[in-house]
């Protein structure tokens, strides 16, 4: 038992692989929290510590931001995600993000010789985003910087472009790209979900349900 602990303990030291620093940074009206191993959700706090597995929830009219290394992740009213992975190896940071319910937006912001692996899932549609700036809302996708390759339930691809927008119809599938943004990307919020300050940001702003996946150098 002994030489196999020391044994684990060398792999992983040679990996480099850590825990990343993960928190909640700000946080309005009911937001609760349930940690890895709790059977309940308790209130949660500002500076609460987050981990692998950690399920987060907003009421009506609130919201949270979390910290995780170099990504900033706003979670709006009535929504609900877990974190699936969390980690940093050498100078790769890894965040995976479940997101049961609702709306999230997402900025990340890795500093010189950092690069950002991200993950947001669910099943409608898939974007996988090389860029910082872009708005998605379950069927819609604008792209303001970079590219995003994004699919449909049908499992067709299509590149998005920067200043072009798509969206994935009722069959699967995702419309050619188009250079005039619609000025209806965005549904309305849910009911009992306005009337709320969240602070700006250029970043993602979506609805379940989707997956998204990012890559930032």
């Amino acid at each position: 038992m002994k030489k196999i602990m020391i044994v684990t303990i060398f792999l992983l030291a040679g990996l480099n692989v850590f825990s990343q620093e993960a928190f909640i940074d700000q946080l309005t009206g009911t937001v609760e929290i349930k940690q890895p191993n709790e059977k309940s959700f308790k209130a949660a706090k500002k500076g609460d510590k987050l981990f692998k597995e950690t399920v987060l929830s907003t009421g009506f009219k609130s919201f949270a931001i979390i910290k995780i290394g170099s990504t900033s992740i706003t979670i709006r009213p009535l929504t609900t995600l877990s974190l699936t992975e969390i980690q940093k190896q050498e100078e790769t940071e890894t965040v995976n993000v479940n997101v049961q319910s609702g709306r999230v937006r997402v900025d990340v912001k890795p500093p010189a010789g950092t690069k950002v692996s991200a993950t947001l899932t669910s099943p409608s549609a898939t974007a996988s985003v090389r860029g910082t700036n872009f708005e998605f809302d379950t069927n819609n996708l604008y792209v303001n910087e970079g590219s995003v390759s994004f699919t449909g339930n049908n499992g067709q691809t299509i590149i998005i472009r920067a200043g072009e927008n798509s969206r994935v119809e009722q069959t699967g599938q995702a419309t050619t790209p188009r250079s005039k943004r619609n000025s209806d990307l965005l549904p309305p919020s849910p009911i009992g979900t306005g009337d709320i300050e969240i602070p700006a940001s250029n970043s993602v702003i979506t609805d379940i349900p989707f997956t998204l996946m990012f890559e930032f150098n």
